[in-house]
């Protein structure tokens, strides 16, 4: 396997950190910390130097809440990018958007990655990553709309949904010119699911893997950790990390985290574990 992110490229050994930047002010975990540019501008920044590979920047919150159309997305986020896209020429840069319009604009300010979180409610979202070269994230919703909360969804086999579904909109974004290198699947823990499905998406993720696309996972602070642990939202790190673990020794390649520094720990772990990393220091019993 070989992937590709703006002008770098990957292999099946990457385990990438995606650093979320979220240009709202009523996110479910971060509460607004990066509402105020300059804020998020910093972020950027603070999470380049802790080991992020690429940021993922939204204007737009998951959950239920005040109607933004795409007129205010693009203005939270477009010159954001624009200015992120400036003072960091090779940072890879995602946006989280469902919108062809949005997408459409942060792309002509430099945007390398589409990250299409509601599983192509927009099919033109495709369209654009073939128009300017970029990458684009497939995901598994189960249809549902929008910015809604699941209820009472059902699944034969979650599993074999989520593959059924992100490798079909990965096959149609080839099929109207995205570059195959550049298209990721993601199951998409927690949308369009309960946490039994996402749980059991986690313990069978190197099902997706096997389908030969890159998969990325959403894991950070998600309710199905904290309905998991019984833990409120402020207090899920170490659940989020206990199930990035299973998942990088499951060969996912991009994780999309709240907290970078300890995920790059828990991923380079992992990856010495595998045999795919040396060890950054190696003297004890050898001196």
């Amino acid at each position: 396997m070989r992937f590709m992110l703006g002008k770098r490229a990957f292999d099946e050994r990457a385990r990438l950190v995606m650093a979320i930047i979220n240009r709202t002010p009523d996110s479910f975990y971060d509460k607004g910390l990066t509402w105020a540019e300059d804020a998020a501008f910093d972020r950027v920044a603070e999470v380049v130097d802790q080991g992020a590979d690429l940021v993922d920047i939204g204007g737009i919150k998951a959950a239920p809440g005040v109607e933004i159309d795409a007129v205010e997305e693009a203005r939270r986020v477009v010159s954001f990018v624009a200015r992120v896209r400036a003072a960091h020429p090779d940072l890879v840069i995602s946006v989280d958007t469902w919108r062809a319009e949005v997408g459409r604009a942060v792309c002509a300010e430099g945007a390398d990655l589409l990250n299409d979180a509601w599983g192509g409610a927009d099919p033109g979202l495709a369209e654009v990553a073939a128009e300017f070269g970029v990458g684009m994230v497939c995901t598994h919703t189960n249809s549902v709309t929008p910015r809604t909360r699941p209820h009472r969804i059902e699944y034969d086999d979650v599993v074999a949904a989520a593959i059924s579904a992100t490798v079909a909109q990965a096959e149609r974004a080839v099929s109207v010119g995205v570059d195959r290198e550049r298209l990721f699947i993601d199951p998409a823990h927690d949308f369009g699911k309960n946490s039994f499905h996402s749980i059991e998406l986690t313990r069978r993720l190197d099902e997706l893997v096997a389908t030969g696309w890159p998969v990325l996972v959403s894991l950070s602070n998600k309710d199905f950790v904290g309905e998991t642990l019984d833990r409120p939202v402020n207090e899920r790190v170490i659940g989020t990390l206990a199930t990035t673990a299973v998942s990088s020794w499951h060969g996912a390649h991009v994780y999309r985290v709240h907290e970078v520094a300890e995920t790059r720990q828990v991923l380079d772990m992992v990856s010495t574990i595998a045999g795919q990393r040396p060890l950054a220091r190696a003297v004890r019993g050898l001196a």
